[in-house]
């Protein structure tokens, strides 16, 4: 489901891009991925995205797929949703009963692998794969990130708050449909 949504959200807002950089919603998504099904599964969601996406279907931004998204400037964002997912899942997995302060510090740490690792990749393969635009400079990849940066606070935010919410409303059913053996276990 998480793969799908992702595909989903790559392609919702595909007539965005600042920069060179398309305004989606995956950074959330890998976020929740990481919340929801845990970092083994949720980075699991995440690479089954990826290799959907590399095998051809158009499931990345603006509608594109393929092999020649390894030479793409935006790739390590595609790249950073599995670590995000991961290392998500790890910080809410990492404490025996979660609070709300856990689950707003796992999305930002997941927000900030994405920023980091899909900027980062972005800079360095203007400068060796594809065409810098004209005054191209390590600032002005940041400088593009800003606007997604606002739109992605926000909904980390809400990402957090409702991640917290679903969490604990699946850890009730799977409680309440154990069987009393295995909640005495438990």
């Amino acid at each position: 489901m998480f793969a799908a949504l992702m595909g989903v959200g790559a392609n919702i807002t595909a007539f965005l891009v600042v920069g060179g950089v398309p305004i989606t919603l995956q950074p959330i998504i890998a976020i929740l991925a990481g919340i929801v099904l845990g970092s083994r599964l949720g980075s699991l969601s995440m690479i089954i995205y990826t290799l959907i996406g590399l095998v051809g279907m158009p499931v990345f931004a603006q509608f594109s797929g393929g092999l020649r998204t390894f030479v793409s400037p935006t790739f390590g964002f595609i790249l950073s949703f599995i670590l995000v997912a991961y290392v998500v899942g790890k910080l809410i997995e990492s404490k025996q009963n979660p609070g709300l302060p856990t689950f707003f510090i796992a999305a930002f740490v997941g927000l900030t692998i994405n920023y980091l690792l899909g900027t980062n990749y972005m800079y360095y393969a203007y400068l060796f794969i594809a065409e810098a635009p004209e005054g191209f400079s390590y600032s002005m990849v940041w400088a593009w990130m800003a606007a997604p940066l606002v739109k992605d606070i926000i909904f980390t935010v809400l990402s957090a708050g409702a991640g917290y919410k679903i969490y604990y409303l699946i850890r009730k059913r799977h409680t309440h449909f154990q069987s009393p053996r295995q909640q005495s276990v438990s």
